[in-house]
């Protein structure tokens, strides 16, 4: 059981990060009905972001490791959606009246633009995240030690999933973003101004994509700038299984598709984990193609 416990703890804590990268790509698509290629650069660009602040800046140092966490999460999510604001102005709005596959292409070259600029000013080489920013404690939790830093990530990105929940259902902004989802030509006639709706998807997904890279770089110490390439797929298909353009579909899409590689690889082999994982999906795909929580749509009288 001790040995189970820590696979389900761990499973919860890399499921946590999966959903918040997932949330950027289901918030889009909801609304813009396209997969944004370039979201798992931006959470890489978040990762090395936080490299920067923490590791060479020295901000632990300077200010501690609690204020310096605090603020590099303030300036990681300010500067990935900054990122992402960017993105949408020069990538996809000049496509806004093109077909669909103009936006794709030009998501893909987004991509390979801040993938290559990411190792143009960081370098190739990995990049190794100080091991006294967070406290190595083990914490006995229901008779398991459990280490801290499980419970901070994952108890971080359940409040920050927590949060959004209730922006998208609890404001008048939020109100607004439902319903371009379900019906951009019915928003636009109700007075929803879709564009500013698009622009602020923008900057709310690559933040909580940036937010998750900080949250890899605590978590496991070391980043490098392919990384976005692996996670962004992990995320995708945490979205395909939660229901892509539903938002608790993509919560519960990260943490089950957390679970599924911490068990899989405990229980049946390490390196098969990510196969289970691409198992699970054709299955989610063959027998409820919509995934678990599929995406409300408008209904065509």
């Amino acid at each position: 059981m001790d040995f189970f416990f820590q696979q389900l703890s761990n499973g919860l804590t890399v499921g946590g990060i999966y959903a918040l990268i997932a949330l950027g790509y289901t918030m889009v698509y909801g609304v813009m009905k396209l997969i944004n290629f370039a979201h798992g650069e931006l959470f890489a660009l978040g990762a090395y972001i936080g490299y920067s602040l923490l590791v060479t800046m020295n901000l632990g140092g300077r200010l501690g490791p609690p204020m310096a966490i605090a603020l590099t999460i303030i300036m990681v999510a300010s500067l990935v959606a900054l990122a992402g604001h960017l993105l949408e102005r020069a990538a996809y709005r000049p496509l806004s009246h093109s077909d669909r596959l103009s936006a794709v292409v030009s998501a893909l070259g987004a991509s390979i633009f801040l993938q290559n600029a990411i190792m143009i000013k960081w370098g190739a080489q990995y990049r190794a995240y100080g091991a006294d920013l967070l406290p190595n404690v083990i914490v006995n939790l229901f008779g398991q030690n459990v280490p801290l830093i499980r419970i901070l990530v994952f108890l971080f990105a359940v409040v920050v999933m927590t949060a959004l929940y209730a922006f998208i259902h609890r404001t008048k902004l939020g109100l607004a973003i439902r319903a371009a989802a379900i019906d951009q030509g019915a928003a636009k006639l109700m007075g929803v101004d879709v564009r500013r709706v698009i622009a602020v998807v923008f900057i709310i997904g690559p933040a909580l994509g940036g937010l998750a890279g900080l949250l890899v770089g605590l978590y496991y110490g070391q980043i490098n700038f392919i990384m976005g390439q692996l996670y962004g797929l992990k995320a995708f298909t945490a979205a395909i299984i939660g229901g892509i353009g539903n938002i608790p579909g993509a919560m519960i899409g990260g943490l089950l598709l957390g679970l599924i590689e911490a068990l899989g690889a405990a229980y049946v082999s390490v390196a098969w984990k990510d196969a289970l994982t691409f198992v699970v999906l054709i299955l989610i795909l063959v027998f409820r193609p919509t995934g678990l929580l599929p995406e409300r749509v408008a209904e065509k009288l």
